[in-house]
């Protein structure tokens, strides 16, 4: 707003407000601390002669802005030495009233917080709430303001007094917004407050909000989280009575727990409910299922979901093909493991180091040398160089077969390649070679690592048997 308008708009208050003999016009006032102008000594003494009654009439006046009075506002709180008096909480509440029905969100948040929360609750609810009664008489602003209360005590962790403005807004028939209970309901996830997030829901049941599925999602996953899984579920079930309806995310939730703590009896459960209810699966179920599924042995019913997923046209990936290739390799059956690999390729599912180490190390763990071999030339014709744990798999294999030599040559190829042989792999090349009697060799290896800086102590007593 121009000064000219600003002094226009600001006659009302001047006519209103009793005048001061000594005092300088309002209009002066606000205008010269709105002025882009440096605010000198001798204008300081405007912000001096102001009183409560011409304070309260300026940030009231409906012909100011609300940024305008904001700013008006925040000039005396930082100047609060030049003033006779102390602003007081109607004072604020009255600016911030005027902020939320501006949808000054942010300005509307920091002020409430000096009010509410900074110094340990300055004032309390009640004291705000009966003050904000008397100085803000529009409906949907008190509505507004009282369901900012209720976000801004979640955020700020005063849960006390989120259920204290829960309980006033329902007893005094202020409607409470839903979004804002939510927003509650992850602030309690985020401090890991089950018991009183799972109360706080009830009240918002029992006061016949439109609760939302986003609400029971939240909760359920706060139960998963602490093992609740059968009370999770229990509670989707108890809400369905309520018209209340999962969706797919609510059903991962509980599926997602299941999988990690291998509890397939609930699981179970879980997935007759969810086909009560025509929940069908998306690509995020499958996932979470063939997790749980390969990390605990029942790689075949993790492999009939990877065919469903193909059947129902959604896309397995390679991270799902391998988590089932390392699976079999664990249990020992290679030749699914390569059937899975083989049907990667028939099905243009690329291969990476990760498909490859988990073939290789599970050859090499049953000790078909030639077979992993012949992967590891597969997989450098692709182009993917042979890492760490491949080389520490196909050293281990070649010992542990008595191939030293196999091993050795590796050594030497990866040592032209720039790698760092890791020491332990060294020692097991070390203790093959003791073990055949290769001294010279051997000594010549644990001079290598000795150069290296390697702690020979461990080994030596392990050699010296051998001798």
């Amino acid at each position: 707003m121009s000064i000219p308008n600003l002094l226009k708009t600001l006659k009302t208050v001047k006519g209103n407000c009793q005048s001061n003999p000594s005092s300088k016009p309002l209009a002066e006032i606000i205008s010269t601390i709105l002025a882009p102008a440096p605010f000198d000594s001798t204008e300081s003494c405007f912000i001096s002669q102001l009183n409560p009654h011409v304070f309260t009439s300026i940030l009231s006046n409906p012909n100011l802005r609300s940024s305008e009075c904001f700013h008006f506002f925040d000039f005396c709180l930082k100047n609060q030495p030049l003033m006779s008096f102390t602003p007081d909480l109607q004072a604020h509440l009255t600016v911030i009233c005027r902020l939320l029905k501006a949808r000054m969100f942010s300005d509307a948040a920091s002020l409430l917080k000096t009010v509410s929360i900074d110094g340990n609750l300055r004032y309390s609810f009640a004291i705000i709430a009966s003050t904000v009664e008397s100085c803000c008489q529009e409906r949907k602003v008190k509505v507004k303001f009282f369901n900012f209360m209720l976000a801004l005590y979640s955020e700020s962790g005063f849960f006390d007094s989120v259920s204290e403005t829960f309980s006033y807004m329902k007893n005094n028939g202020i409607m409470i917004d839903e979004q804002s209970c939510t927003v509650h309901l992850l602030s309690l996830k985020g401090s890991n407050q089950m018991h009183l997030a799972l109360d706080f829901f009830y009240r918002m049941l029992k006061s016949r909000l439109a609760v939302s599925v986003y609400s029971l999602t939240v909760v359920v996953d706060i139960l998963c989280w602490n093992g609740e899984i059968k009370r999770g579920r229990e509670l989707v079930e108890e809400t369905l009575g309520k018209g209340i309806k999962p969706n797919i995310v609510t059903f991962n939730v509980m599926v997602s727990a299941c999988a990690k703590r291998w509890n397939f009896e609930e699981l179970d459960l879980i997935l007759i409910l969810m086909e009560k209810e025509e929940v069908r699966f998306d690509a995020n179920t499958y996932k979470l299922l063939i997790d749980g599924f390969t990390s605990s042995g029942r790689t075949e019913a993790a492999k009939n979901l990877v065919m469903k997923m193909h059947d129902e046209g959604l896309k397995a990936d390679s991270h799902l093909y391998n988590l089932i290739i390392r699976s079999y390799c664990k249990a020992g059956a290679i030749q699914s493991a390569c059937l899975v690999f083989d049907e990667m390729s028939e099905r243009n599912i690329a291969t990476n180091s990760d498909t490859y180490w988990a073939l290789i190390d599970g050859l090499c763990k049953v000790g078909d040398m030639g077979l992993a071999v012949e992967y590891v030339n597969g997989m450098q014709s692709k182009g993917i160089k042979m890492d760490e744990a491949i080389f520490d798999a196909l050293v281990d294999g070649f010992c542990v077969k008595g191939m030293v030599d196999e091993a050795i040559e590796l050594q030497i190829m990866m040592e032209k390649d720039g790698y760092q042989l890791n020491p332990s792999v060294c020692e097991k090349i070390v203790l093959e070679l003791w073990k055949l009697n290769r001294t010279k060799e051997a000594t010549m290896v644990l001079s290598i690592l000795a150069k290296r800086g390697a702690d020979l102590r461990r080994l030596i007593p392990t050699t010296l048997e051998l001798i």
